[in-house]
This record gives C-alpha cells, sequence and structure tokens, in this order.
C-alpha cells in the first residue's frame, strides 16, 4: 500500500512540475495563445554572440537584430488558438542608387599649365531594383512542454526586375575634330554595385540596361522545434521542402556606338533572352525565402520567435 501510494505521488508531483514549468514564477505563460500574434527573426547574431563570448576576444560586439534567411524576409504568425496559427510571409524592397565620377574633358585641347587641375566632366549612373515577397500559410504545432514541434506549409509569390542608367559627360561623334573623338574618354561601372571598373576612351558604350520582370511561385513544406527560454520568447529551427517555378521576361540593353560608310553615332538596341528555372528541393528556394538565390540548398533557418 505504501509503495503505491509514493508512486502515485511520484506521478502527481512530476505531472505538477511539468504543469508550473509552463508558467514563469510570475504567474506569465510560457506558451503562445489564442489571438496571440508573433514575430520571427534570426537567432545567428544572438549565438555568434554567446559564442564569441568564449573565444578569448576583448572586442566581442554585442549581438544585433537580421531578417530571416538573411534576405529581408519578415514572418509573422496569428494564433486562431493554443496550437494552430497562420502564417504571413513578406518581403518588399525597393532600392534607388546614384553614383557619380570625373573623367578629363576632351574638350580641352591644350592642357592647362601645372599646377592648374585639367578641367573635367562628370558621368553618372543610376541603379533601380525592386523585390516584392508574398506568402501565406497554416502552421500546426504539438507538445505539452516548453519544447514545442510544429510543422505546417506556405504558398509563396514574387516578382523582382531591375534596371541601369548611364550618362556621360564627354559627347561621341562620328568622325574625330578638335575636342571630339569617336572614343571619348568614359567611365566603365559596374552595373550592380556602381563601382567604378574603369575609365578610358571607349568606342562603344552602355546606356542603359533592363532586366526583364522575373516572376515566381512556389509551395513549401516545413518543419521544425522551438524551445520557450522565457515567457513567450523562444528559440528554435526550421527545415523546408517545397517545389517551386520562377520566369524571368526579355529585357532591353542600349549602347552608343559609331558605324556606316560617312561614321555616325548611333544607338543600337538588343533584347536579352529570357530564362526560367525550376526547382524542387530541400529547401525550395536553396536557402532563401523568396526566389532561386545561391546554392547553399539544405539551409536551416535558425530564429528566434517572440509573442505577444
Amino acid at each position: 500500500m505504501k509503495k503505491k501510494v509514493f508512486l502515485f505521488t511520484l506521478a502527481f508531483g512530476v505531472t505538477s512540475a511539468f504543469a508550473q514549468d509552463l508558467t514563469s514564477k510570475k504567474g506569465e505563460p510560457m506558451l503562445p495563445e489564442t489571438d496571440d500574434w508573433a514575430i520571427s527573426m534570426s537567432a545567428d547574431p544572438i549565438f555568434n554572440f554567446i559564442g564569441n563570448a568564449f573565444n578569448a576576444s576583448v572586442a566581442n560586439g554585442a549581438p544585433g537584430v537580421a531578417w530571416l534567411n538573411g534576405n529581408g524576409t519578415i514572418i509573422g504568425k496569428k494564433f486562431i488558438d493554443e496550437k494552430n496559427a497562420y502564417r504571413a510571409l513578406l518581403r518588399l524592397g525597393f532600392t534607388s542608387e546614384g553614383y557619380k565620377n570625373f573623367v578629363n574633358d576632351d574638350a580641352i585641347v591644350t592642357a592647362p599649365t601645372f599646377p592648374a587641375p585639367f578641367p573635367q566632366k562628370e558621368d553618372k549612373i543610376s541603379i533601380k531594383n525592386t523585390v516584392i515577397g508574398i506568402g501565406v500559410g497554416k502552421e500546426m504545432r504539438r507538445g505539452k512542454t516548453r519544447l514545442q514541434g510544429y510543422y505546417g506549409a506556405d504558398a509563396m509569390l514574387w516578382i523582382a526586375m531591375s534596371s541601369e542608367k548611364y550618362t556621360y559627360g564627354n559627347t561621341m561623334t562620328g568622325v574625330a575634330a578638335p575636342g571630339v573623338t569617336p572614343t571619348p574618354t568614359s567611365t566603365t561601372w559596374s552595373p550592380t554595385t556602381g563601382a567604378i571598373l574603369a575609365e578610358g576612351p571607349l568606342g562603344s558604350r552602355t546606356l542603359s540596361n533592363k532586366s526583364g520582370m522575373t516572376l515566381g511561385i512556389g509551395v513549401r513544406g516545413f518543419v521544425g522545434a522551438e524551445y520557450f527560454i522565457f515567457p513567450k520568447i523562444a528559440i528554435g529551427a526550421e527545415y523546408g521542402w517545397g517545389i517551386g517555378f520562377q520566369t524571368a521576361g526579355k529585357g532591353t540593353n542600349v549602347t552608343e556606338t559609331t558605324g556606316g560608310t560617312t561614321p555616325v553615332v548611333g544607338e543600337i538596341e538588343t533584347e536579352v533572352a529570357g530564362s526560367s528555372k525550376f526547382g524542387f528541393d530541400t529547401d525550395l528556394n536553396q536557402g532563401t525565402i523568396f526566389g532561386f538565390n545561391g546554392s547553399n540548398t539544405g539551409t536551416a533557418s535558425l530564429r528566434a520567435t517572440f509573442h505577444f
């Protein structure tokens, strides 16, 4: 009889311990509840800081807050009950960059007397990028302790486009004459970063580039686990596997050059062929949320999630 009473008391104590473990000392619930909202961010900076704290370095910076998957994606959740939540994925990116460079003025036939500087003309590049990604999903959860497993699926749509426009200070002409030339001094730019690659005489130079619009769709299943270290604050990881397709339309490239029997300046517009991609992998999008960017397939997202 005493043995049975002891076993019953032990079982009740263990059950009570688990029950108490789901609330803080102040009585705050540890796990998400009905109508809770949640937002996730990358947990990598936190763990990098903790790891660096033990490497004998005196220059460890404080942990920062990073986007999920390192590409600017926001993931939010709305709990319809303690075990089910709707998910929303969002990325909105619009950038416009401008860079300038000074080159020698070709109209100056006689160089100025030292130490006077050589007159300059201004070259410019304008770079624009647009990335839009939206997704919706459903998440289901399992577990009765601080360790919670979850699974579900997301449906996603993404759009991307980019363009560059170039302007030059020195004018291109068909026939060389004092102060003008078919090969004006011009800047060669990186079309992605705006970095100056070179400057000098050019017989053909880019005026504009415009990509075709990229449109992608995908469906992604996911599975993950979270451990609630504090009330409504969890550290976890998510792994995905899905299928996706994206297509890019034709782009255009415009260059300025000279040609003809009697050389004249002309603009040549050429089409840039489009492309398409299909993927079925872990993860659908090769380590990112929207699009096919990179080759780190199977990368899990380590994240911190805050519920409120």
